[in-house]
């Protein structure tokens, strides 16, 4: 089971690496490549702990970097964007002509 403060943890361990591959590209990915902090041996395993329709903490091992499995906090919202509401618009109303993402 996972707790809160193990969960902001992996976020933190997280952003970490991501500043870290951030100044990378920033740099062209030059060699060498920089040394990165392992991941922490008590966060492998971490279980999603989101409560279930039955009310139980779901077991789901394998999660995101929010913490939680893709049934508990990994979906898509949809579109943020004027050009991507239409352009989702445009697919759900002519689903057998060409597609907008296809070109």
């Amino acid at each position: 089971m996972s707790t809160p403060e193990q969960r902001k943890r992996l976020k933190a361990f997280y952003e970490r690496s991501s500043a870290t591959h951030a100044e990378w590209a920033e740099r062209g990915y030059q060699y060498p490549p920089p040394k990165t902090e392992p991941f922490p041996p008590d966060l492998i395993g971490l279980e999603c702990g989101a409560k279930t329709r039955a009310g139980t903490p779901c077991k789901q091992k394998a999660t995101y970097e929010n913490g939680r499995c893709k049934w508990h906090g990994g979906c898509s919202t949809g579109a943020k964007t004027e050009e991507g509401k239409k352009r989702s618009a445009m697919n759900g109303n002519c689903p057998k002509k060409k597609r907008s993402h296809r070109g």
